[in-house]
């Protein structure tokens, strides 16, 4: 009876330790289930995992892919290597994508800001590849440019092919969930994206052309932020939906879903989930007292606490407390960033989270000579009382 019932168990134990995705803040059930290939929902500022379903699986990504477009896009824009205002021509290449597109024509200028609105809003594979040609002077050096980023990111099931998402010829143009959610958090991290990802509608050429957003959350979804999605007959329907309220930032991942309204209330479903369930504990770091230095030109050395983000079930946020401890005191030389003491975060006297508490700046040793003065001080002082 032992072996019949123990053995199976600790088998199971054993496979889900050593094959399943390593996940370990990924909650052990959840209500629902997501009808999709692959879903991955995270918090952005913590980067935990709220659900998962297949999501190391490496899938078409359709034009997902073009997150990773606009982030490489974003850190040109952001590092001032080009700016918004600046225009673009539009060459013989780009002008011939497929697809999605806004007909830009060889030869044709419009400005990035233009160019951006139209990838971001109306998923434009002719302004993609525009954007791309403008950064890395074509398609093909800008595709190593990502999978570059990617590598960066820690987009360990990821490989692009093209800049667009277009898979008719693509052989292995992939990535998953959880890498689409490592590029949407970086990203968001360039938060001018979000003035043009939650546009509904807009238009360009001067008004003549309209875009109509392909993500149908931006029109209803209390605190949507964006992101992108994208269909093919190989990828089925895909999407990273964003959404931020009370300070928590949520991405939730689809791919492969069988239809695009099936999509959007997947996406929908999973952001619920996570803003009904979840909270952020944040505390911005700062000052944390001093502590008496020994030997120092000083003779106290200011201490500062980092800062700190926790995502929490629904309420428990508020019921945190920090406790500071600081060593009694500390040797010169003291570096800038050493470890001077902790701070420890407590729910009903439970450590929850311990982070180190550190010099705010170096203190050097005294000297023979600054050491002589200081006594002189010290003996004339006393004197004059």
């Amino acid at each position: 009876m032992f072996r019949k019932t123990v053995l199976p168990l600790f088998l199971a134990v054993i496979f889900l330790l050593f094959a399943a995705p390593a996940r370990a803040d990924v909650p052990d059930c959840v209500p629902f289930e997501v009808n999709a290939e692959s879903a991955v929902l995270m918090e952005m500022s913590t980067g935990t995992v709220l659900y998962a379903k297949n999501a190391d699986r490496a899938l078409p990504p359709a034009s997902v892919t073009k997150i990773m477009t606009l982030l490489l896009f974003m850190e040109e824009v952001d590092a001032g290597n080009i700016a918004l205002d600046e225009e673009i021509t539009v060459s013989e290449y780009a002008a011939s994508m497929g697809g999605s597109q806004v007909y830009l024509e060889a030869g044709e200028t419009m400005t990035a800001e233009e160019l951006l609105k139209c990838v971001i809003i109306a998923s434009a594979n002719d302004a993609a590849v525009t954007l791309a040609e403008k950064v890395a002077g074509s398609e093909e050096a800008f595709v190593a440019r990502m999978n570059k980023r990617a590598e960066e990111l820690g987009m360990a099931n990821t490989h692009f092919e093209n800049v667009t998402g277009l898979d008719d010829t693509a052989v292995k143009h992939l990535t998953s969930a959880y890498d689409i959610a490592l590029m949407s958090k970086a990203l968001l991290a360039h938060e001018t994206i979000t003035k043009y990802s939650t546009i509904w509608m807009d238009s360009i050429r001067g008004g003549a052309f309209g875009l109509t957003n392909t993500n149908r959350l931006v029109r209803f979804y209390p605190g949507i932020t964006g992101l992108k999605t994208g269909s093919t007959s190989k990828a089925g329907f895909c999407m990273s939906a964003t959404a931020k309220r009370d300070g928590m930032h949520l991405i939730a991942v689809v791919m492969g879903s069988p239809t695009r309204d099936i999509r959007n209330a997947a996406a929908k479903e999973l952001l619920d989930y996570g803003f009904a369930g979840y909270s952020l504990y944040e505390s911005p770091g700062g000052r944390a007292g001093e502590v008496p230095v020994k030997g120092g030109v000083e003779d106290l050395c200011g201490a500062v606490k980092p800062p700190v983000s926790m995502l929490m079930a629904k309420g428990k946020s508020r019921g945190v407390t920090e406790e500071i401890l600081l060593d009694g005191s500390v040797t010169a030389p003291v570096k800038e960033g050493q470890r001077v003491g902790v701070v420890r975060y407590l729910s009903e006297g439970e450590i929850l989270r311990e982070e180190s508490v550190t010099a705010a700046s170096a203190i050097p040793r005294i000297g023979f000579g600054g050491l002589l003065l200081r006594m002189l001080g010290t003996a004339f002082l006393k004197s004059e009382k």
